[in-house]
């Protein structure tokens, strides 16, 4: 008995590896992500009359590209949607910064919605590099700020406020990796999210596939009808 226990714990280990390890391989050699990774829920989320609440997001203060100071208070009463991404990034940030564009568009003219995308590498991006990045999007929305400030600040943020990993490292494309998540933050500040089909919640949207995308579309929009 202990030896068919023992076969049938190494085929399922032998499964396991099979179709998850080169997955896992793949994301990180294309600069992907490489923790907090629940991209593969996105083709298993349910949509609910109401949202998971996951907790109070960060207070932070950050410059925008108008060399403005930002912070959390601008975003209350608001809906909006955050990441962490830098303007140099040559994997995941041109495909999230497209999709977040996609999310601009649609309410855009909805002054209770807005954007923030915190560079993970402020040491080049500053206010204006990020006012020319944004040009080159071809963002003209107001509700859309670009923000910088102090790396070791931004990366606590991201890591401990946010738990969504950034980090520094000279082997991944551009010296940097991250997730491609996007965070959902309702009008009272709490970071919100629906379920997989298990009833877990998926904490953040992915930013890279349109499942992801059109995902978050529908919730901004039931958070703004709230």
């Amino acid at each position: 008995m202990k030896n068919k226990s023992y076969i049938g714990i190494s085929l399922i280990i032998l499964i396991f590896g099979i179709i998850f390890i080169p997955r896992i391989v793949n994301r990180i050699k294309n600069g992907g992500l490489v923790q907090n990774d629940r991209m593969s829920l996105s083709n298993e989320m349910i949509k609910e009359d109401a949202l998971y609440k996951v907790g109070p997001a960060p207070a932070f203060e950050l410059t925008n590209q108008n060399n403005i100071k930002i912070s959390n208070k601008n975003y209350a009463g608001k809906v909006y949607v955050l990441e962490f991404f830098f303007s140099t990034c040559p994997s995941i940030c041109p495909i999230m910064n497209k999709n977040m564009a996609e999310i601009d568009k649609m309410f855009s003219k909805d002054k209770n919605f807005a954007i923030a995308s915190i560079t993970i590498n402020p040491e080049n991006d500053t206010p204006e590099v990020l006012k020319e990045h944004a040009k080159k999007l071809e963002i003209t929305s107001e509700n859309w700020n670009f923000l910088t400030g102090d790396k070791d600040y931004i990366f606590n943020l991201a890591n401990k406020g946010f738990n969504l990993y950034v980090g520094e490292n000279n082997k991944a494309l551009g010296n940097f990796e991250h997730s491609g998540l996007f965070a959902l933050i309702d009008k009272e500040g709490n970071i919100r999210c629906r379920k997989d089909k298990q009833g877990n919640p998926i904490l953040y949207y992915d930013g890279l596939e349109q499942t992801g995308v059109d995902a978050i579309k529908e919730d901004i929009n039931l958070l703004l009808n709230e």
